[in-house]
This record gives structure tokens, sequence and C-alpha cells, in this order.
């Protein structure tokens, strides 16, 4: 035996943007923390381009390898600082593919920046190439960035739920 109840629709459309606005917030939250700030942003480029031009120097073997090993820990010193920083603590299935689709393509982007450059400039002095080769790895990785971001962090918000645009138009 079902029993059934009037449903108001107006508080029905009440109940449910008191709902949906925290959630918005979440998301808007998210977007704003995404990529961890300027400071980390120009932090990991930063230490980009000195560990770039660094190794274009033409170091030893093992000055290589102990330049390597300083870049990682620098790095994940600056991970770690950030994500103690951070707010934002999402759920791991929130991170949905677009994120690593976003940073694989940057990723891509950059080491192909190194090798077209490193290409480029075989014929310059090995400090003036390492220099060229950094600042241009640098700049695309600061190009790049934003708009991957953007892309990443627009699949969270979107995920789960059609947009207020598509369901006006059913």
């Amino acid at each position: 035996m079902a029993v059934s109840m009037p449903v108001d629709a107006e508080q029905a459309w009440k109940d449910l943007q008191r709902i949906r606005v925290p959630q918005e917030r979440v998301y808007d939250e998210f977007e704003r923390s995404v990529s961890g700030g300027r400071g980390m942003t120009y932090g990991t480029a930063a230490l980009m381009w000195v560990f770039l031009a660094g190794v274009g120097m033409d170091l030893p073997q093992w000055g290589v390898g102990l330049f390597i090993a300083a870049y990682v820990g620098l790095l994940s010193l600056l991970v770690v600082m950030s994500s103690r920083r951070s707010r934002m603590r999402l759920h791991h299935t929130r991170c949905p593919g677009r994120m690593w689709a976003a940073f694989g393509a940057v990723a891509v982007l950059v080491g192909g920046t190194i090798v077209l450059s490193d290409h480029l400039t075989e014929p310059l002095e090995p400090i003036y190439a390492g220099l060229i080769q950094a600042t241009a790895a640098v700049a695309v990785y600061l190009l790049s960035l934003g708009p991957a971001n953007r892309w990443a962090a627009d699949s969270v918000r979107s995920s789960g739920e059609p947009a207020a645009d598509e369901e006006a138009g059913r």
C-alpha cells in the first residue's frame, strides 16, 4: 500500500537550491586551489629553470646525478609544503581522468620543448644552449598550465550532474 503525499514544487526547488549552493562553493574553492596557487606555480617554474640550466652546463656524470637528487628533493619539499597549506581536501575519486590527462599533456609539451630546443641549440656553447632550453621549457610550462588547470577543474564541476543549460534544453 503506497502512501502518496502532495509535493510542493516551490519548496522542493528551495530545498534543492539550499543543497546545491554549498556544493557550488566547494567546486569554486577546488577551482581556486587546483594549481596550488601562484607561489607553487612560480616556485616550480623557477626550480625547473635552475635544474634545466644546470643540467645544460655539461656537468660530469656524478654532478648530473647530484643535481637530479637535489631537484627531486626540493620539488618534493615544495609539494609537501603546498599540500600542508591547502585547505581543500577532496576524496581521491573527485580527481577525474581529466586531471591526469592535463598533467600528462603539460608534461609532453614541456618534454617536447626540451627535446626540440636541445636539437635547435646544438651548435651553441653548452651554457647558452642550456639557458635557452630552460627558458623555452619554463615558458611553455607557464603558458600551458593555466588552460590545463581550468580544463581539469571544469571536469570536476560538471561531473555527476548535467549542467543547468542542458536540463533547460530538454
